[in-house]
């Protein structure tokens, strides 16, 4: 199957979603831009930590609710944003988040504020949870896991 396949798998656990992003990591340049969508306490965070692990970051990785974008130097440079409070072009743009764009891999946090201004080559990964431990994560855009 190509890169725009649509994979979708169950994680029964944060550190299974943890895995999960790890093992995304694995299939990436350094230049990518994961798109998340879910809903607060789906597991967003989770996923980030495992795809940071991935990527050779050490640090603990937190959600940037309050920075707006977390910096991580591991392998290549993982730029983290959240995008909850974001509603507009101007917001956006006064983040300085198209000059992160090519400079590393971006992880965004509530992409659905934004989505209208992401790149077309992305990969949306849209968490949703079936119950407190389950989580169905599918995956766009991306190369087999």
């Amino acid at each position: 199957m190509g890169e725009n396949n649509l994979q979708k798998l169950i994680s029964t656990s944060e550190q299974q979603t943890e895995s999960i992003g790890e093992r995304l990591a694995h299939t990436l340049q350094g230049k990518e831009v994961i798109a998340l969508f879910g809903g607060l306490g789906a597991g967003k965070t989770a996923f980030t930590r495992g795809l940071a692990r991935g990527l050779g970051i050490s640090d603990g990785v937190s959600s940037p609710t309050f920075a707006l974008v977390h910096e991580y130097e591991g392998d290549c440079l993982l730029y983290h944003f959240d995008m909850y409070r974001i509603s507009s072009f101007d917001d956006l743009y006064s983040t300085g988040f198209f000059d992160y764009l090519e400079n590393g891999v971006l992880v965004i946090e509530w992409s659905e504020t934004i989505e209208a201004y992401l790149p077309e080559q992305r990969i949306n990964i849209a968490i949703k949870p079936l119950s407190e431990q389950e989580r169905e994560i599918c995956i766009e855009g991306a190369k087999d896991l």
